[in-house]
């Protein structure tokens, strides 16, 4: 397999998670209603608080997942821990399909959401440590293509097939999910941090494709060494205050200047946050997820099908598909020209568009005069302008931005971050819409959205085609 060949099917493997976890979250909008009638596959009828935790407890366990990722992908490797994670999601399926209890099902959902959490963190730090510059943004776009095309395939068999047929349905998935992870190559990073360097440029040549011998090659594990030791960064901020040309130089310093003790004493999160270029690019990110979380798609999604029941209950299903084929097409327009367009432009374009289409979707709403179809094209046109751009150039960031000693820490930072922001915005939502209408809800995730471009114009770096040590040079120089 070719060293491209090798860098895309390690983004689909490590993305098959999210694929997953796509099928995982809608899969209660058409079984809840099974769960609770007299026909229910379980023992007894679900009560009303129990089908609430049908849809809830993945993000509980999500927020578990997040949480032990990073340690179990740097105690086992990015391969074991990767199937781990996806042992949790098979494990889960096998608990459904074989028991009648209520309980059951709900800790097998818990368990689901800890699998489908661990992934959206260990795939952005997978990719990012084997894609090569030119293609980079377009890999870290799949775990977001993944999303919609589990919720697209989950819709789909809700929509056509029976109870035990989509059971079982979730169970191959997650075989296949469990399957492809045997395969993939393990990350450099990985084997450098174990101080393995033979096994690191084995890697390094099946993933670029060259001789482990090569130039090339040796070059590679030279540079993530440098990353990797901590200290290398942090000399500019332990530096008298220079001019900013030195700073760059001294950030530059090869690791043969850095003692073993003074690695030693400088932890990962000290890095993170003390090393300017670091809690910069922190910053940047965690900014964005979180305009990104207030733009209001997760709220639409979950409700989704209640707003087409209400506006064309004799077409619902269809577009409640429709809408998830709609998410579909927009992260593959970002896979597609995130490497061409550039980050900010796509962050910037679709903030704008969302913003255009919640106002005009608010005031058709507010003064109810638009026909059915206005309504349901117009959110779905929203689905699409959010996730072509705003909704998936946040996790491009999160996967280039930071150098490896402080991915892991990152991530589960800001995936936990975003977790408890889902959370709180699902409450409020129905309050927000009692109190101010629908329209009013929309008209506040507009606001967002226009404030989400403004942030991409000023704050965003471009950071298309760079190298990682280039992109800490651009945040450094914006210090």
């Amino acid at each position: 397999m070719g060293g491209k060949l090798n860098q895309v099917y390690t983004a689909i493997s490590a993305s098959f998670g999210s694929l997953t976890m796509g099928m995982i979250n809608v899969w209660p909008s058409y079984t809840s209603s099974l769960y609770a009638s007299e026909n229910t596959p379980l023992s007894r009828p679900m009560t009303k608080a129990e089908d609430s935790l049908l849809g809830s407890l993945p993000s509980l366990g999500a927020m578990v997942g997040t949480a032990i990722t990073g340690v179990l992908i740097n105690k086992l490797g990015r391969r074991k821990g990767g199937i781990i994670l996806s042992l949790f999601s098979l494990v889960s399926w096998v608990m459904i399909e074989l028991t009648t209890s209520p309980n059951v099902v709900l800790a097998a959902r818990f368990f689901i959401g800890v699998s489908g959490g661990g992934f959206l963190v260990f795939a952005p730090i997978f990719i990012s440590e084997v894609a090569e510059d030119s293609i980079r943004g377009t890999l870290a776009s799949v775990p977001i293509l993944s999303y919609g095309s589990g919720a697209l395939i989950s819709y789909t068999l809700g929509w056509k097939l029976t109870y035990p047929v989509i059971v079982w349905c979730q169970l191959l998935a997650s075989i296949m999910s469990t399957g492809v992870m045997i395969f993939v190559v393990e990350s450099p990073v990985y084997w450098i941090r174990q101080k393995k360097d033979n096994e690191a440029r084995q890697s390094i040549a099946k993933y670029r494709g060259l001789s482990a011998s090569s130039m090339d090659v040796h070059d590679e594990v030279s540079r993530l060494k440098q990353q990797i030791l901590p200290a290398v960064e942090l000399i500019s901020i332990t530096a008298d205050p220079e001019s900013k040309e030195t700073e760059a130089e001294k950030e530059k310093l090869n690791t043969e200047n850095v003692t073993p003790e003074k690695q030693q004493s400088v932890s990962t999160l000290k890095l993170l946050f003390l090393s300017s270029t670091s809690l910069r690019a922190f910053l940047v990110v965690i900014t964005v997820m979180s305009t990104q979380v207030f733009m209001g798609m997760v709220p639409v999604q979950v409700y989704a099908k209640t707003v087409f029941t209400q506006t064309d209950p004799a077409r619902s299903d269809f577009y409640t598909v429709l809408f998830a084929l709609t998410l579909v097409v927009g992260a593959l327009v970002t896979a597609l020209v995130a490497d061409k367009a550039g980050r900010r432009v796509l962050l910037i374009t679709s903030s704008i568009l969302v913003g255009s289409c919640l106002v005009t979707l608010g005031y058709l709403l507010q003064s109810k005069t638009a026909p059915s179809w206005i309504i349901v094209f117009m959110i779905l046109f929203y689905c699409f302008a959010f996730n072509f751009g705003a909704g998936a150039v946040p996790y491009v960031l999160l996967a280039e931005v930071f150098i490896p000693e402080v991915q892991n820490l990152a991530s589960m930072i800001i995936i936990e971050w975003v977790w408890f922001l889902n959370f709180f915005i699902l409450g409020l939502f129905p309050f927000l819409n009692g109190i101010i209408g629908i329209h009013g809800v929309f008209y506040t995730f507009a606001v967002v959205a226009f404030c989400n471009a403004i942030i991409g114009y000023f704050i965003v770096p471009e950071t298309k085609g760079l190298s990682n040590q280039q992109i800490q040079d651009l945040f450094l120089r914006k210090n």
